[in-house]
């Protein structure tokens, strides 16, 4: 537990560098995180070899934050199938569902999930 000042990339920075110091050696091959750009920049720095990706518990909040209520047990169902897809291809194919479901008419939602394609 380590406090910090608004999730800078100094802040995670100390974060990383503290678990260097008490003996992670080898630079995690993953990283799962919220959209706090502060902990992205810092682990570039720190450990460039590890790849990135975004929660999608937060991911998911992020997207229905752009849906009328009455759509989002619906969506949050959709959602859950790309990320619990047992297959890329199958994840790719509910991520396209999920955009020609709500695209049209949501373009905030859309553009909350397309930002995370890759």
């Amino acid at each position: 537990m380590e406090s910090g000042f608004r999730e800078s990339k100094d802040s995670w920075l100390e974060v990383l560098r503290d678990l260097k110091r008490r003996g992670l050696a080898i630079a995690p091959k993953l990283a799962v995180g919220d959209g706090a750009l502060g902990f992205w920049a810092a682990l570039c720095e720190e450990w460039p070899s590890t790849r990135e990706q975004r929660c999608w518990i937060h991911k998911t909040a992020n997207i229905l934050n752009h849906l009328p209520k009455s759509l989002q047990p619906n969506a949050k169902a959709k959602l859950h199938e790309i990320w619990m897809a047992p297959t890329r291809a199958e994840a790719i194919k509910a991520f396209e569902i999920f955009l020609e479901t709500y695209g049209a008419k949501y373009d905030k939602a859309r553009d909350c999930l397309k930002k995370e394609r890759p």
